[in-house]
């Protein structure tokens, strides 16, 4: 056996000269995958700068120096690339995507807490988004809430002070104001966290809307996040 199973790093041969080669390249490997982080997984094209031990989830059609490498994990090393096979039931962060995610075997499934031997599963996800508040009593942001997820709650954030003859404002949904907080400030830092005494499922996707309290808005930024949960399908 020249590399262990479930790593694939590089063992040490008998009467083997330049050892340290291979065992730096061990290490190397090891630096990379332990406690595992993904840059993206997302990224057809290498990056151009090689970083050692940052590693990438090379995604289905990737070209250059990953072509041919789909599925794997790409790990830069000395100013290329190392590839490791992930193995089912591996985790990794997702850096860009803010997000912890289970490998399946073939995909990583983001989110994932709970994997059936079908690919069943039941993952906890947040959806976060800087919305621009349009002038009006009432701002509704684009979809956030996919269909057929059981929401927990919405947390809130004015990223740009809100603007406007408004006193306060809410946050909810259509049919639903204020069914994350209400009275919440106008300035930079307010703030809103708003969980639910019953999770709520949604069929449909859905919007969150913010309604003005005592006047209109203006304008304004405020950073939402809402926190749910979904299930999968098992396999066929």
């Amino acid at each position: 056996m020249s590399n262990t199973n479930q790593l694939g790093l590089p063992l040490l041969q008998p009467v083997q000269a330049q050892k340290h080669v291979t065992v730096n390249g061990a290490l190397m490997r090891l630096d990379g995958l332990v406690e595992l982080t993904l840059a993206s997984r997302s990224l057809p094209t290498p990056p151009g700068v090689v970083a050692d031990g940052v590693c990438y989830g090379v995604p289905f059609g990737a070209v250059n120096e990953w072509a041919g490498q789909d599925g794997k994990i790409a790990i830069g090393s000395n100013g290329g690339w190392d590839f490791a096979t992930p193995k089912r039931g591996w985790r990794a962060m997702i850096l860009d995507e803010g997000a912890q995610a289970l490998f399946d075997g073939t995909l990583w499934r983001e989110g994932m807490v709970t994997l059936s031997p079908n690919n069943a599963g039941m993952s906890f996800q947040v959806a976060e988004i800087d919305h621009v508040i349009s002038a009006g009593p009432v701002s509704t942001t684009a979809v956030l809430i996919p269909s057929n997820a059981v929401v927990f709650g919405a947390t809130a954030r004015v990223v740009t002070a809100i603007t406007g003859t408004l006193a306060n404002w809410a946050l909810g949904n259509p049919g639903a104001v204020g069914r994350y907080g209400s009275g919440i400030g106008k300035a930079t830092g307010a703030w809103a966290r708003g969980v639910l005494g019953q999770p709520t499922a949604f069929y449909a996707p859905e919007v969150m809307q913010l309604n003005a309290t005592g006047g209109d808005f203006a304008g304004g930024v405020v950073r939402i996040a809402v926190h749910y949960m979904e299930i999968a399908l098992p396999d066929q």
